[in-house]
């Protein structure tokens, strides 16, 4: 196990502070879905975070380790809820904007570079520690096929009718 740091600092601050402003902007925004669509749209992004972190960070070669040390902790199950409001304005804003398909890819293309920017202020706070050679640039292709896949899920949701 890597201890990273022992204290009650910027990384859970922002982790805390992060999950509270995106909730409270999820409650305070005019709704656009129903309960189980907005849950589903948040789970997107608690899932994927999961899926890739958990992808990426295990053995035999992990690539980078979330929070104060490399085993799993309760602050690092906040840093994967973290990712709900996220997920849920990708997909709000998405719908809100009605774009046509040609302007699908620069919607990508900005929130892929969104996602790398608040994933470079998270490394600098210590949520992340990346290791054996793992660079910030390589999570762009991973927002970008996530992302990619969301809009792919909401199009589906659309022609269900629970958009």
């Amino acid at each position: 196990m890597i201890i990273y740091d022992n204290h009650f600092n910027a990384n859970e601050w922002f982790i805390i502070v992060s999950l509270c402003i995106g909730i409270a902007c999820m409650v305070l925004s005019p709704k656009r879905f129903s309960r189980q669509t907005v849950a589903v749209f948040s789970m997107c992004g608690v899932y994927s975070g999961f899926f890739f972190d958990h992808s990426l960070s295990v053995e035999p070669v992990s690539f980078y380790d979330v929070n104060d040390v490399s085993e799993y902790q309760f602050m690092d199950l906040l840093s994967y809820l973290m990712y709900a409001p996220f997920s849920y304005f990708f997909f709000y804003i998405y719908d809100w904007l009605k774009l046509r398909p040609s302007r699908i890819p620069i919607y990508i293309l900005v929130w892929s570079l969104a996602s790398i920017g608040v994933e470079w202020i998270a490394v600098i706070l210590g949520v992340f520690h990346y290791q054996h050679g793992y660079k910030l640039a390589y999570s762009f292709p991973i927002y970008l096929l996530v992302q990619s896949c969301w809009l792919a899920l909401y199009h589906v949701f659309k022609r269900k009718g629970f958009v």
